[in-house]
């Protein structure tokens, strides 16, 4: 009526990391023409965007050495 259960010996997932297969995956395929255009476009377009931000951004960060006066004082009369 019930089955009796035998252990199972699991010494093998003990000796997993020791373990290697000699089924070598399949070669990387190498990318095309297209896709490497792409990528280096992708990165100038990247590095483009830096380079812009940093030119327009700069002359916002410049301190004055002296602070000049934004109002003259005028006598008025």
């Amino acid at each position: 009526m019930f089955r009796r259960r035998e252990p199972v010996p699991f010494a093998f997932v003990a000796e997993a990391d020791r373990f290697r297969s000699n089924v070598a995956p399949p070669p990387r395929r190498r990318a095309s023409v297209a896709q490497l255009a792409g990528r280096w476009l992708l990165g100038l377009t990247i590095v483009a965007g830096l380079v812009g931000s940093l030119v327009l951004g700069m002359p916002a960060l410049k301190t004055t050495d002296s602070p000049t006066q934004t109002q003259q004082a005028s006598d008025g009369r």
